[in-house]
């Protein structure tokens, strides 16, 4: 093994040694101890990741076999890592927002007695992701995606002792099964056809996939390329919480904030959004399935950014403008983007990470009192949280200059380009989508950092909460009367710079390589038919000639409407978007239930699930295995043993007479087959 193939397995192998050092050994090395051998690995593993980066720029690449656990036949299961441009991006953007949550949660969970736990978690999750995009086959793919699922739900659920943990942890597992099953469908129509795991095999047999057809109901042929794309896609929408398979992750900021900025920001989420990006050369080939994902998406990013707006938990506002943003890339996938995917994948990771650890800043400020409506002023007692969340909020927005403007506006244009059905409809959307983004994001911006002082009150129930927002336990008691918020400490602020400087300059130098140079030529394919990211690059005359027309366009002055009627709404009239509200209660309550997803979920899948449930066990288990198997063997034998009874008298002329019976019946037996 080479020197460089040694470094590969540094990379996951080190925030592995990390976690299980924490988890099987934190009470003996204590706190410090715990967080020191955790920051370390991830730290090794950055760098090991900064130095395959510059090996890869060098014009290196790998694809080969670490090791083979199984053979069946002509199927070979294997661990084997592909390190080509897109990997080490990616591998990059998931160490070094890692770390910064490592460090930050050195600060932020200092009282909590599960410390340890925490970082051997963190650790473990941060493995797992690494596992999933630095993998060359389907089978470590597939480990990859359920481990960084395992994990969520231990980490979603880490405060165990609340009921709301419990359900948001159990909700966000099962959900990603019903997407699981999808994407293991794909996998194993992928390989029933071509007889491998193995991406470089599977790609260059993907024509041979194009040609055939599966009748999925009879006389209803599809094309197999088309179904393989949508099981994978499918997958993808539970891991990245697009419609319908998103109501997972709102609940997720449950757990710890620390957490909430590693699965939105750097890992979990953005699993799907690399899976297709990974799977280009199989998308391509199927318009119908690109359309899917991209009405999908066009539907996740207008329709959660709605939500947003209405939330008053600071956590729950960034969660939503989460789902509104992998929208967007999910749109980019669809028109065929995939560069501009992959790359507001990138800037969206620093400026979402930056966003809820802000968020969590102000938390400890606010001594763990979430509601935005409880705050206000805050400027002049968190001047670092305060300038490094406008960063991100101006990023998230699409400022010019920021990196989300390169990011997003390359997406918004990109799909005024296409022509793949639902094109129409997906860029109405992401345009309608910018208004709304700014508006709840600047709602929030203005609500916590300006304004009326409204901490350290007692404060009355506020009307339309949802009540799994209330507080549970003492992490969620907020100031005493009269006592003012602080600035977090140093392990909480020094992250927050070092994610604003990426989320400030990341978009300005990385575009032009990334999107319109050979960055991704190798690792991302997109066929003739779709010459939308093309078309684009000859518009493309540099990074500052494109922040400078940004300021003409018509998604800038979108936002920045929205930005002036935040301002209005809640700094200058509050009493307006009480009037809206209540006028415009039926949407108000629509939006407040969440599309009543949550509620079609349980009065329907939930309750069919549960009479299929009873079904089963009473019929099947109760009825046919109990009644009918077990206690009607029992019963048979009785049965046959009373008859067998009659005979065994004593008298010696009933058993004579018994064994003439006997003797007839076996010669009419023989007489009758001669």
């Amino acid at each position: 093994m080479s020197e460089m193939q040694s470094l590969y397995l540094v990379v996951p192998l080190a925030p592995l040694v990390g976690s299980i050092v924490a988890g099987l050994f934190g009470k003996a090395i204590g706190r410090t101890g715990a967080h020191i051998v955790t920051i370390l690995g991830v730290a090794i593993a950055f760098v090991a990741s900064f130095l395959i980066f510059q090996d890869v720029r060098a014009g290196n690449t790998f694809n080969g076999t670490v090791y083979t656990w199984a053979t069946s036949g002509n199927l070979t299961f294997e661990v084997g890592f592909l390190i080509d441009q897109l990997t080490v991006m990616m591998m990059l953007v998931v160490t070094f927002v890692s770390l910064m949550v490592h460090i930050y949660t050195i600060g932020y969970m200092h009282e909590d007695p599960g410390y340890q736990r925490f970082f051997s978690y963190i650790s473990l999750f941060t493995f797992s992701m690494l596992m999933l995009v630095m993998s060359n086959n389907f089978l470590q793919l597939f480990f990859g995606w359920e481990a960084v699922g395992l994990v969520s739900y231990l980490l979603i659920g880490f405060w165990y002792t609340r009921p709301t943990a419990i359900f948001a942890n159990m909700k966000a597992f099962l959900v990603n099964r019903v997407g699981d099953f999808g994407f293991l469908l794909g996998i194993g129509l992928i390989a029933a056809y071509t007889g491998s795991l193995n991406y470089a095999e599977v790609f260059s047999q993907a024509d041979m996939l194009a040609g055939k057809t599966i009748e999925l109901f009879p006389g209803a042929p599809w094309l197999l390329i088309t179904v393989i794309c949508i099981c994978l896609f499918i997958g993808a929408m539970g891991k990245s919480a697009q419609v319908p398979l998103h109501v997972w992750l709102p609940d997720s900021m449950e757990g710890p904030t620390p957490i909430s900025a590693l699965i939105h920001a750097a890992t979990m989420v953005t699993a799907g959004i690399f899976m297709v990006a990974r799977m280009s050369p199989l998308f391509e080939l199927s318009e119908t399935a690109l359309s899917f994902v991209l009405v999908i998406g066009a539907t996740t990013a207008l329709f959660m950014g709605f939500l947003g707006i209405i939330q008053n938990d600071i956590k729950r506002v960034v969660a939503y403008s989460t789902l509104s943003q992998l929208g967007y890339m999910t749109v980019a996938l669809g028109v065929s983007a995939y560069s501009a995917a992959v790359f507001h994948l990138m800037t969206h990771a620093f400026f979402k990470a930056l966003l809820f650890l802000g968020a969590g800043s102000v938390i400890i400020g606010m001594h763990h009192d979430q509601d935005m409506r409880n705050m206000g002023g805050l400027w002049k007692y968190m001047p670092i949280t305060w300038i490094t969340s406008l960063i991100g909020s101006l990023a998230l927005i699409g400022f010019p200059f920021l990196s989300g403007f390169y990011s997003k506006d390359s997406i918004i244009e990109a799909v005024q380009l296409s022509h793949i059905p639902g094109a129409g409809y997906a860029y109405f959307c992401v345009v309608a989508g910018v208004f709304v983004t700014a508006f709840y994001s600047f709602r929030m911006y203005f609500l916590v950092f300006h304004g009326k002082e409204r901490f350290g009150q007692e404060h009355h129930d506020h009307h339309g909460d949802h009540e799994d927002e209330e507080p549970s336990d003492d992490h969620h008691h907020g100031l005493a009367p009269g006592e003012k918020p602080h600035e977090s400490p140093w392990v909480v602020t020094v992250p927050l710079i070092m994610l604003a400087i990426p989320s400030v300059l990341i978009g300005f130098f990385a575009i032009k390589p990334m999107l319109f140079g050979e960055w991704f030529e190798h690792a991302i394919h997109i066929s003739e038919a779709h010459p939308g990211m093309e078309e684009l690059g000859r518009e493309f005359h540099g990074s500052v000639a494109m922040a400078l027309h940004g300021f003409t366009t018509m998604p800038f002055w979108l936002a920045m409407s929205a930005v002036a009627l935040a301002f209005v709404f809640y700094m200058l009239m509050p009493s307006i978007p009480a009037a809206l509200m209540r006028i415009f209660k039926p949407l108000y309550v629509l939006m407040d239930n969440k599309y009543y997803f949550d509620k079609f979920n349980e009065a329907v899948l939930a309750a069919g699930a549960r009479l299929i449930g009873k079904g089963l066990w009473k019929g099947g288990d109760q009825g046919l295995i109990d009644g009918l198997v077990i206690n009607g063997t029992a019963r048979t034998v009785g049965m046959v043993a009373q008859v067998t009874r009659l005979f065994q008298s004593g008298h010696i002329y009933q058993y004579a007479f018994s064994m003439i019976i006997g003797v007839c019946i076996l010669l009419s037996l023989w007489f009758s087959v001669v």
